[in-house]
C-alpha cells in the first residue's frame, strides 16, 4: 500500500498515539514496558449452522482498547499459582506447551478459568475430574464471583471452598500474542478455546463491557471488514481462524498442533513513514505517513459501537 493511498476502513483497533511512541521508541527515547501475563478464553457453543463464539464489548472508557470487542480474559493474579487441585494436564505438561516454567503455567491456565468466569459467568470446575458444576446463577455464586473480581478472594480458596477441581482440559491453547513494545500496557496473552459446559450459561458479569453476544466467527469478522465491529489483531486473527471448524470439539481438538510461538509487532521507519507489521500476518501491515503529509496521516481505524451481525443471543 502507498503512502497516497487511505487504509482499507476495517475495523482494525489502532491507538492514535502509536505513531509518537513508535517514533520515539525508535530514537531511544521510550523504554519498553515489560509486559504482564494474561489469559484469554473464546468460548464456543454448536448451533445448526457451526460454532458461535462469545464476544463482549470493551466500555469506550477503558484505558485499553476502549470500544473494541475481545473475549473474555485478564492478566493472572499472582495467587493463581496456588491452585492444586486440577483435572487434566499435568504443571509440567502445561509448561512445555505453553513455553513456560511450571508455576507460571499453572497461574495462566487458571487465570483463563478465574477470568471467564468473572466476566461471563461460565466455570470450567466440578466436584471431580470427569464433572463440571451446572448452573453458577445463584446469589451465592455472585456473591463469591464479586469478591474474585475485587481480589479478596483468591482463586484456589474459592475452588477449596467448594469442593471444585480445576478442569484445565477442557481448555485448548490456541495462540499467544505479545503487547507491542511501544504500547504503555503490555501483555504476554495466550489464547485459548473451550466449549460452552452443558447446562451453563453466559451473562454479561464484567464492569468492563457494555455489550455481549453469542455471534459466528465468519460473521464477525465480516463485520470488522466493514468497519462496523473494532478488534485488535489477534481477535480478528482468531475469528478467521475459527471459521474452519464446523464443531467446537473440533475446534479444541485442533489445539494440539497450534504454533504457540509469540506474534510480536515490529515497526520500523521507511524515511518518514511508520511501516508497521505483526509477523505472519500480513492483512495487519500498516504503512502510516506523518501528520500533514499528502494523502496520508497518522489516524485510527474507525470506532463503531454496533454489534456482530445476526447477533441471535444478546446477553447484556
Amino acid at each position: 500500500m502507498s503512502s497516497s493511498t487511505p487504509p482499507a476502513a476495517n475495523g482494525q483497533w489502532y491507538p492514535p498515539e502509536w505513531p509518537q511512541r513508535i517514533r520515539a521508541l525508535a530514537a531511544g527515547e521510550l523504554t519498553p514496558v515489560a509486559p504482564r501475563s494474561a489469559a484469554t478464553v473464546m468460548l464456543l457453543r454448536d448451533t445448526p449452522q457451526g460454532p458461535d463464539v462469545y464476544m463482549l464489548r470493551r466500555r469506550a472508557s477503558m484505558a485499553f482498547a476502549g470500544g473494541a470487542y475481545a473475549y473474555p480474559g485478564g492478566s493472572v493474579d499472582p495467587r493463581d499459582a496456588r491452585v492444586t487441585a486440577c483435572a487434566g494436564p499435568t504443571a509440567a505438561e502445561w509448561a512445555e506447551r505453553l513455553g513456560t516454567d511450571e508455576a507460571t503455567a499453572q497461574a495462566i491456565v487458571c487465570a483463563a478459568v478465574r477470568e471467564t468466569f468473572e466476566e461471563s459467568g461460565v466455570l470450567l470446575a466440578g466436584p471431580d475430574a470427569h464433572t463440571v458444576v451446572a448452573d453458577t446463577t445463584g446469589g451465592d455464586w455472585e456473591r463469591d464471583r464479586a469478591a474474585l473480581v475485587a481480589r479478596e478472594l483468591s482463586f484456589a480458596d474459592f475452588l477449596s471452598g467448594r469442593g471444585l477441581v480445576l478442569r484445565g482440559d477442557l481448555l485448548g491453547a490456541w495462540a499467544r500474542w505479545i503487547t507491542p513494545e511501544f504500547e504503555k500496557r503490555r501483555y504476554d496473552t495466550w489464547f485459548f478455546v473451550a466449549a460452552l459446559p452443558e447446562g451453563q450459561r453466559t451473562r454479561n458479569a464484567s464492569t468492563e463491557a457494555d455489550r455481549t453476544a453469542w455471534v459466528r466467527p465468519a460473521d464477525a469478522a465480516d463485520g470488522y471488514d466493514r468497519g462496523e465491529l473494532l478488534m485488535m489483531p489477534p481477535t480478528i486473527a482468531a475469528l478467521r481462524e475459527l471459521r474452519a471448524y464446523e464443531t467446537a470439539a473440533g475446534a479444541l481438538a485442533a489445539t494440539v498442533e497450534r504454533d504457540l510461538a509469540p506474534v510480536l509487532a515490529q515497526a520500523r521507519l521507511d524515511g518518514d513513514e511508520i511501516v508497521l507489521t505483526w509477523p505472519g500476518h500480513e492483512e495487519f501491515t500498516k504503512r502510516v505517513a506523518p501528520a500533514g503529509h499528502p494523502g496520508g496521516s497518522e489516524r485510527t481505524a474507525r470506532r463503531d459501537g454496533s454489534h456482530p451481525t445476526d447477533q441471535r443471543t444478546d446477553t447484556a
